[in-house]
C-alpha cells in the first residue's frame, strides 16, 4: 500500500540564507521551518512521507535541505534548485544525484523579470539535460505563463513535468480564463503532473472555504484525471492562510468522492510513482 504523502512543502533556517521573497517585518513566514515543526503535523493528518521543494535559488540550500533529508525519515525526496542555464549544469547534477534523496529541480520560474525566461536557448538547454538524465522538473507558473510550456515541451518532449498549485489562478476573484482554456491545453500533454496544492493563498485569505476551491479543483481532474494529480500542502506558505490541517482537508473537500484507488493515488502513489520515491 502506497504511503500518505505530501509531494510539496519548504523548510527554511533564516540564519542559513536571505530568503528575499518574503515579506519584510515580523509575520508567520519570516521565522524557521523545521522538521521539527512539520512532524506533529503531518503525524495529525496520517501523512507519512514528504517531499521538500526548494525556495532559495542555491545550490547551497540544495545540500541543506539534502541534510535534512538524511536526518529525518519521514523525508522520502529533495526537489532541488540548480542553475539551469549554466553550461556545465551536468556537474552540479552528477554531484546531486550520488544522493538517493535528490529527486527533482525547480526554478521559480514566476518571478523571472520575463515571462518567457524558460524559453531562453541556455535554459532549454538545461532542461533538456534533465530529460536525459530522467529528472523531473517542476513548473512554476501563473496563469500568464502557461502559454509557454506546451513550446517548451515541444522542444524537450522527454521532460517529466509537474505544475505545481494548479498555476495559481486567481481564485480570490473568482476569475478561470484564460487559467482554464491555456491549462487544458498543457494537460493534453501526457507526461505533464499537476499539484492540488498551493490554493488557499490564492483564494481570500481571510475568508476563503473548501468550496472556493472545488471548481478550480474540479477542472483539475477533468483535464488531467486522477492518476496525473498529487497532493501538496505547499507548508509553510500556506500558514499565510490556514493551518496544515485545513489545507490537507479543504484539499480532500475539493477532490469530493473518489474510489479508494484514486484516493491512494492522488494522495501518495503518483508522487512516488513521479519522484521515483
Amino acid at each position: 500500500m502506497p504511503s500518505v504523502v505530501d509531494s510539496h512543502h519548504h523548510f527554511w533556517d533564516l540564519s542559513e540564507l536571505d530568503y528575499e521573497w518574503m515579506p519584510e517585518g515580523d509575520n508567520v513566514l519570516r521565522q524557521n521551518r523545521l522538521p521539527a515543526d512539520l512532524k506533529p503535523l503531518i503525524d495529525e493528518v496520517g501523512v507519512q512521507r514528504t517531499v521538500i521543494v526548494q525556495a532559495h535559488s542555491s545550490i547551497e540550500e540544495a545540500w541543506w535541505l539534502l541534510g535534512l533529508a538524511a536526518d529525518n525519515d519521514f523525508v522520502a525526496g529533495v526537489v532541488a534548485w540548480v542553475d539551469l542555464a549554466e553550461p556545465h549544469v551536468g556537474n552540479t547534477l552528477d554531484q546531486l544525484q550520488k544522493d538517493a534523496h535528490f529527486k527533482g529541480v525547480r526554478h521559480i520560474w514566476h518571478d523571472e523579470p520575463e515571462d518567457d525566461w524558460i524559453m531562453r536557448p541556455a535554459v532549454l538547454n538545461g532542461l533538456k539535460e534533465l530529460a536525459r538524465r530522467d529528472i523531473p522538473f517542476d513548473l512554476l507558473p501563473r496563469p500568464q505563463h502557461l502559454p509557454y510550456i506546451q513550446r517548451v515541451l515541444d522542444a524537450v518532449p522527454d521532460l517529466k513535468t509537474v505544475v505545481d498549485h494548479i498555476a495559481k489562478p486567481l481564485i480570490s476573484n473568482g476569475v478561470f480564463e484564460p487559467w482554464l482554456s491555456d491549462l487544458k491545453r498543457v494537460a493534453e500533454i501526457p507526461n505533464v503532473y499537476c499539484k492540488i496544492s498551493g490554493m488557499i493563498t490564492e483564494a481570500d485569505t481571510e475568508n476563503w472555504k473548501p468550496a472556493d476551491l472545488t471548481p478550480y479543483v474540479n477542472h483539475v481532474v477533468d483535464m488531467f484525471g486522477y492518476n496525473r494529480l498529487m497532493f501538496g500542502s505547499d507548508w509553510p506558505v500556506c500558514t499565510l492562510a490556514g493551518s496544515y490541517k485545513q489545507v490537507f482537508h479543504a484539499a480532500s473537500r475539493a477532490l469530493g468522492r473518489m474510489s479508494v484507488a484514486d484516493r491512494t493515488a492522488v494522495f501518495g502513489g503518483n508522487a512516488e510513482r513521479f519522484y521515483g520515491l
